[in-house]
């Protein structure tokens, strides 16, 4: 090893602590930034791929039949921007019995006569294409669980047709539900109904302005109100990504605080290195260390802890991307995400570039200075700075040993500025994460909607197997909870999700309004209840409160394809935990409210109107709210039951919520409630809100994880910065115990040295942490299509703050303790033999 590796090695040797604390601060930035970075890569790379594959569409539209013909819509492939299209496609809303099971849901089949090629390749995942009447493809992501061989029948139709599923495929802009050859479409069009459909690719079409100029281009020959649905490719592609992108922000956030902190800690420690070797750095250039030498030796000592800090924090980040991508790659034939080479060598390079630079600049004094000036000078350090401080704290009436401790930062500024800013992070990030815990947990509120103090659950319809809802499946589609909580079960599985995924927006347990255990007891009792039965029961009970009672139904709305669910109340529900976002809530019948995703996937505001299909008949609703709801990837509408008398008067699978009467004992409410309901054959429940799904588990506990990571780094810092002021004033220290100054006085000292530091430090973070919440949180609900409320980001409370704000001193005491406990152990002796 040569003279200067010699040199390297001893200096991180004898500087632990200062090599301990640039090795977790590089971990905590490396970690976060690659995990990051990652997200950030991969989020769309399995839908990219497979849209690229299969040449999806940028751009659906359905059509009225009645309003054009076939003829006017090819004409539209010829329209300005169009490079490709496909159709016309005859289209029909119909619903389908699976093998004798119950009713299932609506969907939409599309008469093909092939995959296609140019635009929206349908990839056959099992079995093959159609080629005659009487054959039909599924799709992967129907509400059916398709099987080949499964008969599927029609009975609402004429003739009650029946098909043979001969494929499974899947289409990656989710274009239909099902595909049958032209000839069979006749058969499956009530009379003046059925549509048709376009499907398009566009030179352009990377932004929704573009998108919208297409549609404008393709519509422009075409009768007014010819177009009633139409769904861009960039709706089903956010959907696809926004599992990972929810957490981008808040990475983002948490990376450049762990980089940042990174960049002052080494510069700090380098820069003190420095100040506290300056006789030793006299004597390696006496002995013939030139001036870059010198330098490359104190930057080779910031390297070494921080190398293995970055290869930490990449084993980290690696561990940490496991739960978030662990599925995504599945649903497009993807067998595995891995953590691109890329990211992991840009973020190693940045960081450890980043570091050496930083090293670099503190550690130039050393190269300047000259052999005899610093060979000269002695082991302490002794500064001018402060003195009017002291004097100032000299009359003050308090104890020596606290006005010597306030005195110090003055002394040091650059120090004490070094270690506020690190204790500054720490109280920012404490303050953002806890913020971020309140706002999930009011997020959770709002999917849940079960503020009711009782629950009678709806039953669970009586699905044959191999069906939603059948054997083996606790989700429920009688109430806002039920059926489309679960993906396994729900009507429409978007890209990037898998059956059974639980996250922030769709979780897999029953969400307030159903619990699974108590939905399985229910599954297959026999008939449904009547619910108003059930209703004159729950309004006669002594102790009824507010009381309000929902059923879900599934619906179709142009253009989108899969179902909705339509979840109609009877009663007021606006009580029962349902928080607006904009508008206001359902007042009379033929107003709905809708989540902020279905306004995005629809193309509509609140004020439009829009038609629901799939039903007895057609239904028109009008917006007059946007509700924070992020079940079933936001496509639900919230309407009043008379709403849907003539479409769907048989309302059975109905869940009802009660609030009992003030001083009314809950427990002996829902005993003496279920003796009435027994003969009906349902049971009540106590409300409660569910369990929070995987994706909100996991963002609190990374949150909690970079939290303590960054808390941990602060903390250290203030060590480094304090063991280092001691150290120094050893001497001083030996002088004040001669003069009578007791160990806990000078523990006193020492820790009232810091204090000022940490309480300025919180203070400052605590507006800054509220300040990075009210930015992250609005991104990461734009991540997944939803705007946030008030009551969702303003959930700091003055109560809290103040707590928030002595964190600083926290941390800042922490840090200081085992230097401080180290000065007051050391000899008075030993302390004045010092120089």
């Amino acid at each position: 090893m040569n003279a200067l590796g010699k040199v390297v090695r001893s200096g991180v040797g004898r500087r632990r602590v200062q090599t301990l604390v640039i090795g977790l601060a590089t971990m905590m930035a490396v970690a976060a930034s690659v995990l990051g970075g990652s997200l950030l890569v991969l989020s769309g790379a399995p839908f990219g791929d497979a849209f690229a594959r299969q040449h999806g569409a940028h751009l659906s539209m359905e059509f009225d039949a009645g309003e054009v013909s076939a003829g006017q819509l090819a004409r539209t492939e010829d329209a300005a921007g169009v490079s490709a299209a496909a159709g016309p496609f005859r289209t029909a809303t119909v619903t389908p019995r699976s093998d004798g099971a119950g009713p299932q849901w609506p969907m939409t089949v599309a008469g093909r006569g092939g995959p296609g090629r140019d635009v929206d390749e349908v990839a056959l995942l099992d079995g093959r294409w159609p080629t005659r009447s009487g054959e039909i493809v599924l799709s992967a992501d129907a509400a059916l669980i398709p099987t080949l061989g499964m008969k599927v029948t029609f009975p609402e139709l004429s003739g009650g047709p029946t098909l043979t599923v001969v494929g499974i495929a899947r289409s990656v802009t989710q274009t239909a539900d099902a595909w049958v050859v032209p000839a069979q479409m006749p058969a499956l069009t009530a009379p003046g109904g059925g549509g048709y459909q376009m499907l398009y690719r566009f030179a352009d079409a990377g932004t929704a302005a573009r998108i919208t100029a297409g549609r404008k281009a393709v519509t422009a020959s075409l009768p007014p109100e010819a177009a009633v649905g139409r769904q861009s490719w960039l709706t089903v592609k956010r959907t696809a990504e926004r599992d990972t992108a929810l957490y981008v922000p808040f990475l983002i956030a948490f990376g450049s605080l762990g980089l940042v902190m990174s960049v002052l800690i080494v510069g700090n420690v380098v820069a003190s290195a420095v100040g506290t070797s300056t006789r030793r750095i006299g004597v390696l250039k006496a002995v013939g260390f030139t001036p870059a030498q010198v330098v490359r030796a104190y930057v080779g000592q910031a390297l070494i802890p921080a190398a293995a800090g970055t290869v930490l924090g990449l084993l980290a980040g690696h561990l940490l991307a496991v739960p978030v991508l662990a599925e995504t790659g599945e649903v497009y034939g993807t067998s595995s995400l891995a953590i691109a080479p890329s990211v992991d060598l840009s973020v190693t390079a940045g960081v450890l570039g980043l570091v050496a630079a930083t090293a670099w600049a503190s550690a130039w004094r050393a190269g300047r200075l000259r052999t005899v000036d610093a060979l000269a000078v002695g082991r302490g350090a002794a500064s001018g700075r402060g003195r009017w401080a002291a004097r100032l704290a000299g009359r003050l009436p308090l104890p020596q040993p606290v006005a010597l401790g306030l005195v110090r930062p003055f002394a040091r500024p650059a120090r004490a500025l070094a270690m506020g800013t690190a204790i500054l992070f720490g109280a920012v990030a404490v303050t953002f994460t806890v913020g971020m815990g309140a706002s999930l947990n009011e997020v959770m509120k709002a999917k849940a909607h079960d503020v009711a103090d009782v629950v009678v659950p709806a039953p669970l319809p009586d699905f044959g197997p191999g069906s939603p809802g059948g054997a083996g499946n606790a989700g429920g589609a009688g109430s806002p909870g039920g059926a489309g909580v679960s993906e396994g079960t729900g009507p429409e599985k978007q890209p990037g999700s898998q059956p059974g995924d639980q996250s922030g927006e769709q979780s897999g347990e029953q969400s307030g309004e159903q619990s699974g255990s108590q939905a399985a007891t229910q599954s297959g009792a026999g008939p449904d209840p009547d619910p108003d039965a059930v209703a004159a029961v729950v309004e006669a009970a002594a102790g009824t409160g507010k009381y309000y009672r929902a059923a879900t139904v599934r619906a179709t709305v142009s253009g989108l394809t899969g179902t909705v669910d339509v979840v109609a109340f009877t009663g007021d529900a606006s009580w029962g935990g349902y928080t607006m976002v904009s508008g206001r809530w359902i007042g009379r019948p033929g107003e709905a409210v809708v989540p902020t995703p279905f306004l995005s996937a629809t193309g509509t505001r609140v004020g439009d109107r829009i038609t629901l299909n799939g039903l007895a008949e057609p239904v028109t609703v009008r917006i007059v709210g946007e509700v924070l709801d992020p079940r079933n990837n936001g496509m639900q509408l919230f309407t009043d039951a008379a709403t849907l008398t003539a479409a769907r008067p048989d309302l059975t699978d109905t869940s009802h919520h009660i609030a009992v009467a003030a001083g009314t004992d809950v427990s002996a409410y829902v005993a003496a409630l279920n003796k009435d309901l027994a003969p009906l054959g349902v049971t009540a429940r106590t409300g409660g809100l569910g369990a929070g799904g995987d994706m909100v588990v996991t963002l609190n506990a990374l949150s909690a994880i970079l939290t303590l990571m960054l808390v941990a780094v602060a903390a250290l810092g203030v060590l480094n910065g304090v063991l280092l002021d001691t150290r120094e004033r050893v001497r001083e220290i030996g002088v004040h115990k001669a003069l009578g100054m007791t160990p806990r006085q000078t523990v006193a000292m020492v820790l009232t040295s810091v204090a000022v530091t940490g309480l300025v430090a919180g203070a400052l973070g605590v507006p800054l942490g509220v300040t990075l919440h009210g930015w992250v949180l609005p991104a990461m609900g734009d991540s997944v299509g939803l705007r946030l409320p008030d009551s969702v980001l303003a959930v700091y409370h003055v109560a809290e703050l103040l707590p928030l704000a002595l964190g600083g001193l926290l941390i800042a005491t922490l840090g200081a303790l085992l230097p401080a406990g180290w000065a007051a152990g050391s000899r008075t002796a030993t302390a004045l033999r010092t120089e």
